[in-house]
């Protein structure tokens, strides 16, 4: 697949192409398309400078800890270390080949330019960041003619404690070295890097990895909104009539926001106000390794009538799994009869943080984005919210002191919606009426009741901190603070990792 135009396109479905190992893998065919659709050139690869390197975060910080000490081991080979963000910039490089090194300059495989898929094609980075998976890209497998004499294994890693995709760990060698070991290596790396974050986060907890899952529904009270609140707070009232009339209107909806504030909830609500009747299939995003049979688990459906879906967490989608769920969706769309003259919809809705977190084949199909604000923007939500996790645990009502209503008001919620019911769930476990006590001893340090200003400032502190990618040292330079002073604020509202 390397040379001119004409040995490689135009791509076509279903197509076998040749690779050094038999035929190229679907992952490495889709990442192909991308490139073609992202018009990146096949012969040589064209710069991009993308300025100054972060380099005071976390993920940096471990992750030049940890190829530092692989490079003093491999010192004598001719391999290449690299560190990149999550939108493939390279962070820095390790390696003791001259040669090696100089290659890579010509190709601008060097620190400060960027290497994703969007700007140069099918590399071993950019598919592991697009795809969020191990990923080793042989030679004849890169979509540019230049990068064809490399082989590229690498890793994403993830905030352990977030779940957040910081970067990559890339290992890059000669096309002509046996690249065995090469992914297992970089597993390593990214799997001590996060070690290493984890260890380093003040006593944070590891967040569980996605397992993903799915669930049909068939009746109301079985929804993924079922046992939630109608009629709760101002804002969550407006997103839910916004959700409601896009998909009265065919509109594909978007619901975003920070995870835990309740995005399938509402589209929940939504599509059984919108389409009562209807059953409701939510497919929840799982780990990339078990995206194919979660696909085969629960696409056949969609063919169905009277069917709706939400699915969950598409940012974490593998653009691979994106793309096949795109063209599954399309191909149930031509099959469906025109409705009152009308083309057929689908009654979709899907979750994410962000719009621009939304792997490339699916933006197009979303019509309408409803955020979906965090519960400590809500605080009329969180009472009512308590009372229903009380319930729900119980089976009859609980009740708060006062002391306990303070600190579940006066808390800033980072985990939202998802934390307040976890709380109130394992308090209501010991008693039907609680007290500040029964509560987390980090929850009731927050729990005294703050002034108006320290009320404003505790949540615009929370705000700024919840800012994908953003570092203590950013937080503070934003909300004017020195970082001393940032951290006894955050000990002081128990915002902190370290009260948790």
């Amino acid at each position: 697949m390397t040379g001119s135009d004409e040995s490689r396109l135009p791509l076509r479905a279903g197509a076998e192409y040749p690779g050094p190992d038999g035929p190229v893998s679907r992952r490495v065919l889709a990442s192909w398309q991308r490139s073609q659709d992202y018009g990146v050139p096949l012969e040589a690869v064209e710069p991009v400078w993308a300025g100054s390197i972060v380099s005071d975060s976390l993920f940096f910080e471990c992750g030049r800890e940890v190829l530092t000490g692989l490079h003093q081991t491999l010192a004598n080979e001719p391999v290449a270390l690299m560190l990149t963000d999550a939108d493939g910039l390279v962070l820095n490089r390790f390696s003791g080949d001259t040669s090696l090194l100089r290659t890579l300059d010509r190709v601008h495989l060097a620190p400060g330019f960027a290497f994703s898929e969007r700007e140069v094609g099918t590399n071993g980075l950019g598919l592991a960041l697009a795809d969020r998976t191990a990923s080793l890209v042989r030679a004849e497998e890169h979509y540019s003619a230049s990068l064809c004499t490399y082989t590229c294994a690498a890793v994403p890693v993830l905030d352990p404690h977030a779940g957040r995709l910081e970067g990559s760990i890339n290992i890059t060698t000669w096309a002509n070295r046996s690249p065995d070991l090469l992914l297992a290596l970089a597993q390593v790396a990214a799997s001590n890097t996060s070690a290493l974050m984890l260890a380093r986060a003040a006593g944070a907890r590891a967040r569980p990895q996605a397992r993903g899952g799915v669930f049909r529904v068939k009746s109301a009270r079985l929804e993924p909104s079922s046992g939630s609140l109608e009629g709760a707070s101002p804002s969550w009232s407006a997103a839910l009539d916004a959700a409601t009339h896009a998909l009265l209107a065919g509109s594909v909806v978007a619901a975003t926001g920070e995870p835990g504030a309740g995005r399938a909830t509402l589209l929940g609500q939504a599509l059984r106000r919108a389409r009562p009747g209807y059953r409701i299939i939510s497919a929840a995003a799982p780990a990339p390794e078990d995206v194919d049979a979660w696909l085969g688990l629960w696409t056949p459906e969609l063919a169905k009538p009277h069917t709706a879906v939400i699915v969950e967490n598409v940012d974490v989608l593998p653009s691979w799994a994106a793309q096949e769920l795109r063209d599954r969706a399309a191909r149930v769309l031509r099959s469906l009869p025109d409705v009152d003259g009308r083309p057929a919809a689908l009654s979709w809705g899907v979750t994410a943080s962000r719009l621009d977190e939304i792997p490339q084949p699916l933006v197009g199909l979303v019509d309408t984005v409803v955020p979906v604000a965090p519960l400590r923007e809500r605080t009329d939500d969180i009472l009512p919210l308590a009372r229903l996790a009380g319930y729900q645990t119980r089976l009859r009502e609980v009740g708060f002191t006062a002391s306990a209503e303070r600190a579940l008001t006066s808390y800033g919620w980072p985990g939202n919606v998802d934390e307040l019911m976890r709380v109130v769930h394992d308090a209501a476990t010991q008693t039907e009426l609680i007290d500040a006590h029964h509560l987390p001893a980090w929850l009731r340090a927050s729990g005294r009741r703050l002034t108006r200003i320290e009320t404003v400032e505790r949540d615009e502190i929370s705000r700024v901190l919840t800012l994908p990618g953003m570092t203590m040292k950013q937080a503070a330079l934003d909300l004017g603070l020195s970082r001393a002073t940032l951290y006894r604020k955050l000990s002081l509202y128990g915002l902190g990792p370290a009260d948790r």
